[in-house]
């Protein structure tokens, strides 16, 4: 069994960040585990532009955004293993992981820091009713299908969910020749970046249905068609507002679930609203010295959002490892207030937090002309003036660290009002 100062699950942007931050930081021995066959994730599929305009100030194609963080893992002689499947992190930080090349294997860690990513919401999890015909597919698969391996989904194409990658697929979809007749939304709202909806629904003339859900799968050995209806404030559909669509493809882009059997086997504190682990301002979980990042712990809209939270956790694993973290000192809860869903991180540590503190969270539905306001203990300490709040748009607020020097408190809330 070999012994690392860090082991990094997952190779994807977030564990790449993590790993090449704590590289930095001053922590020697570390290993990238990566259960598929290169590194970068899922961004490898994602070859549409817009990443990297945040961190690098210019527009990248996602494999270009994740050949820079792998040609830095590359030059910093980081260990990376591929085709390599994490089983097990036990209580004492043992990584157990199994590959053709070494069988089955042990390694042994002084800090965690779990990037495994998320995955999609699938068929079976909204039980649509009908038989099981080829044509179904979820929007990453179809993304995967076309971009990868060169093999085109369908030609005449619903949409189901407006996820950004369902948006995205809509545009992709109709770049490759094939008509996409729709896109359905339950919610009265989208799930999806404001820009996505320019760019790839209404530049291609695609009509997006608000309210409306899929009731019925129509065709035995292939998909021929799907039945919309229209919804009511409570999801249910309403009677004779149905309508049948011909199609031979249907896309589902109905949510993304953080990828987290690994740290329910080890025992760690999960948030039922995120779905990911409960983290502080380290980005360390409820087990001592494992760390999360990335769409572990929650989904993000932004791969820019991603490397950034995920270098705080490759820099604090390392901070960790060198006992420069504190550890018992006083702590602040983050509680959501009236109309925020969720945010992360759940708890901090105020003396590990070294100039501001970030906090992401995301609204319940779509606010116009609101503000965010900040309460520390009963104590209002700022506003933030918003024109447009939307739950597919996730929000960021830094707080100087003079906000969080009062001792006397113990809760920090944000509501929107």
């Amino acid at each position: 069994m070999k012994e690392y100062d860090i082991v990094v699950v997952g190779g994807g942007p977030a564990g790449l960040a993590a790993a090449i931050e704590a590289k930095k930081n001053g922590a020697e021995n570390i290993l990238v585990i990566e259960r598929d066959k290169e590194l970068g994730g899922i961004l490898q599929q994602c070859i549409h532009n817009g990443f990297g305009l945040h961190i690098f100030k210019t527009e990248l194609t996602g494999p270009e955004y994740a050949e820079r963080f792998t040609e830095e893992l590359k030059s910093m002689k980081i260990e990376y293993k591929l085709d390599s499947m994490v089983l097990d992190i036990s209580q004492d930080k043992i990584v157990s992981f199994i590959n053709s090349e070494d069988g089955f294997s042990r390694a042994k860690s002084k800090a965690i820091i779990l990037a495994m990513g998320c995955r999609e919401r699938t068929r079976g999890a909204i039980a649509i009713p009908g038989f099981r015909p080829a044509g179904v597919f979820t929007a990453g698969a179809a993304q995967r299908f076309i971009n990868m391996e060169g093999y085109m989904v369908g030609k005449k194409v619903v949409i189901l969910g407006s996820g950004d990658i369902g948006l995205i697929m809509a545009r992709r979809m109709s770049l490759e020749g094939a008509k996409v007749e729709l896109v359905a939304e339950l919610m009265p709202f989208s799930g999806g970046l404001t820009r996505n909806i320019v760019q790839c629904l209404d530049d291609y003339d695609i009509p997006l249905m608000l309210s409306h859900t899929i009731l019925e799968i129509k065709g035995k050995d292939r998909v021929e068609g799907v039945v919309v209806a229209k919804v009511d404030e409570n999801m249910k559909p309403i009677k004779g507002t149905e309508k049948l669509y011909e199609c031979d493809t249907l896309l589902l882009s109905v949510g993304l679930i953080p990828e987290n059997e690994l740290s329910r086997n080890a025992g760690l504190e999960i948030d039922i609203k995120t779905s990911g682990p409960v983290v502080n301002e380290s980005m360390e979980t409820s087990l001592e010295g494992v760390f999360a990042c990335g769409n572990v712990v929650h989904v993000h809209d932004l791969v820019d959002f991603v490397t950034e939270e995920s270098r705080r956790a490759g820099k604090n694993a390392a901070k960790y490892i060198q006992n420069r973290l504190k550890k018992d000192v006083n702590q602040i809860k983050t509680k959501s207030g009236e109309g925020i869903g969720y945010i992360v991180p759940h708890k901090i540590r105020v003396e590990n937090v070294e100039d501001k503190l970030e906090l992401f969270m995301r609204v319940r539905k779509v606010y116009k002309d609101k503000e965010l306001v900040i309460r520390y203990g009963n104590e209002e300490i700022k506003r933030i003036k918003k024109r447009h709040l939307a739950p597919g748009e996730m929000e960021k607020i830094s707080l100087p660290i003079g906000y969080l020097t009062k001792e006397k408190f113990r809760e920090l809330s944000v509501s929107v009002e």
